[in-house]
């Protein structure tokens, strides 16, 4: 018999599916907590994606596009996952969206960790990435991308955003403390 603590705190009773699309998926579970008493959860499920963050000469190259679901602009480090059903390695879809979102092409890539974003409501996770030896080519966006630009920040400007709420993508800042924490124990 197990132990309390191989227990899960929620055990899930019944699941079902209330929408689904070739993103994202909407599941709502009956669950049983660990004192007996019931309720539900709602899951939003949703594939892994990558986040890159390209740095050269003291900053960083950033992207700006609309985000429907926020009714505005924002800025980001470079993120995205695989179109529709493909999948792959993490580090060959962060070349990828690099690539898409900024035309730059990248010597190294460095992993930096992998998180869960708002791991309260979805399973969604991210892996990230260090972009380094950065070379210049054509951006490839993808139609929902094409109010996207791109541009190149020192450090100190990105951290003003970030401290003044032009940059408000959890992610991105995430990242940065990944990156903060990785230059740390480099020396």
């Amino acid at each position: 018999m197990p132990s309390e603590r191989e227990q899960p705190d929620i055990r899930t009773l019944e699941s079902r599916v209330v929408y689904q699309d070739s993103w994202i998926r909407l599941r709502q579970d009956t669950i049983e907590r660990r004192d007996g008493s019931r309720g539900t959860y709602a899951v939003v499920e949703k594939p892994d994606f990558a986040l890159v963050v390209p740095a050269e000469n003291g900053g960083f190259h950033l992207i700006e596009e609309y985000r429907y679901p926020i009714a505005r602009r924002s800025w980001s480090f470079p993120q995205g996952g695989w179109p529709g059903g493909t999948t792959g390695e993490a580090a060959d879809l962060a070349r990828l969206e690099l690539t898409q979102e900024t035309g730059l092409r990248a010597r190294e890539l460095t992993p930096l960790g992998y998180l869960h974003c708002s791991q309260g409501t979805s399973d969604q996770g991210f892996h990230i990435f260090l972009a380094t030896g950065l070379e210049p080519g054509a951006p490839d966006r993808e139609a929902e991308e094409q109010d996207m630009r791109q541009q190149w920040m020192p450090r100190a400007q990105f951290e003003d955003m970030a401290r003044t709420g032009v940059i408000t993508d959890d992610s991105t800042l995430a990242a940065y403390a990944l990156l903060l924490l990785h230059e740390k124990s480099a020396g």
